[in-house]
């Protein structure tokens, strides 16, 4: 089936052009119109009127959201998130675990390869993030200490063989870590660095073994300081290091989001939502990592901890908004942030971009970044108007 998109401000990395069309077949993009240019005929023509036409997003990092926790590990709750997901604007999710015993990631695993078999629509799922579990305990934030154990290819491996993990976030500085981080990218896994003490040498240490990320940056991580860098300074000083962000203005204020984007390009930034069961929900009390959270005027804690954020309700469209409005760089720059950056940290092909032979994998934005309708392979699976 072809569909025509016309009349968009298209957006992708490094490409900004108003009032181009695109035209998808079978779930790909076949080719770009600038302005002007004469149209194909088609079996479906979807006219924007100027509104932007972006690469779907691709969330690496949310643990669920609509009421439920991937971790779960129940039909339902992988539901609610490959479909709650598209609301945002986001194409292909990274469904993240949090810290508990390997019987319960196993569960949520089967989950997402239950999803994926059945075909029931949808975001992509191509694997899951590990977070938790290999951390440190002086650094839990909303995570569970009663789950915590030194890295382990060993599990890691076992779950990789019920659904594919393709990123694990873990504490460098634990016993085993760096050789860890090695054994993790010999299996074609993301290392990430959370929920860690490190000082900048222990960064280093497992830099030289191929550490090229850091989890929900400036969260629950060693800060800047002038003796000490830590893993901040890490994030800031390396170039090829790829950093999430929970642009929020909560996890990071505006003024760290500013520092961070005027320090560090846009070419290995990734926006992330950290989200979890209250996303899209009510204020009220839910649950993370077998902790107790509270959701009140958009902002999630730990119960009975008040100074420590439990994940977030932040949605993708949001994210994108929000460093717009802060930084004020061009959307072709911003727009690698959303899911260019994340396909080439975790080696995903032709997808985040707007091109010819990528996926039509296609999210409509209104001018104040409100998600109107998203495709995935060419597929509409979601529209604001139904």
């Amino acid at each position: 089936m072809k569909i025509l998109f016309r009349d968009a401000l298209l957006i992708s990395p490094d490409v900004e052009l108003e009032g181009a069309s695109v035209l998808t077949e079978d779930g790909v993009i076949r080719r770009i119109y600038p302005c002007g240019d004469p149209l194909p005929e088609a079996d479906r023509t979807i006219d924007l009127q100027g509104d932007m036409l972006v690469p779907g997003f691709i969330d690496i990092h949310t643990h669920g959201c609509s009421g439920q926790d991937f971790s779960y590990g129940t039909p339902e709750a992988i539901r609610a998130l490959a479909a709650g997901k598209l609301r945002e604007g986001v194409t292909t999710v990274l469904p993240t675990t949090s810290t508990q015993s390997e019987e319960v990631l196993a569960r949520a695993l089967q989950s997402a390869a239950d999803f994926v078999k059945s075909e029931n629509g949808g975001c992509r799922i191509p694997g899951v993030h590990l977070e938790g579990v290999f951390i440190n305990p002086n650094c839990l934030g909303a995570q569970n200490p009663a789950f915590l154990r030194d890295p382990d290819i060993g599990e890691v491996l076992r779950l990789n063989r019920i659904f594919p993990v393709r990123k694990v976030s873990y504490a460098v500085e634990m016993p085993g870590a760096v050789p860890f981080t090695s054994e993790l990218q010999e299996h074609g896994i993301t290392p990430s660095c959370v929920h860690s003490a490190a000082t900048y040498a222990e960064f280093s240490a497992a830099y030289e073994h191929g550490l090229r990320n850091l989890t929900h940056f400036c969260n629950q991580m060693t800060p800047l300081k002038h003796r000490e860098i830590g893993l901040v300074g890490a994030g800031l000083l390396h170039e090829d290091v790829y950093l999430e962000l929970i642009c929020d203005t909560l996890h990071v204020c505006p003024d760290m989001i500013r520092l961070i984007f005027q320090t560090r390009d846009c070419d290995h930034l990734m926006l992330i939502t950290d989200s979890v069961e209250a996303s899209g929900m009510p204020d009220g009390e839910y649950t993370l990592a077998g902790l107790t959270i509270v959701l009140s005027n958009g902002a999630v804690r730990v119960k009975g901890h008040p100074e420590t954020l439990g994940g977030s309700v932040l949605k993708m469209n949001t994210a994108l908004r929000n460093v717009f409005e802060i930084t004020g760089y061009p959307l072709k720059d911003l727009i690698k942030t959303t899911s260019w950056n994340q396909a080439r940290s975790l080696g995903l092909e032709k997808v985040g971009r707007i091109h010819p032979g990528y996926a039509a994998d296609l999210t409509i934005l209104s001018g104040d970044f409100e998600v109107e309708r998203v495709f995935v392979g060419g597929e509409e699976r979601y529209c604001a108007e139904e």
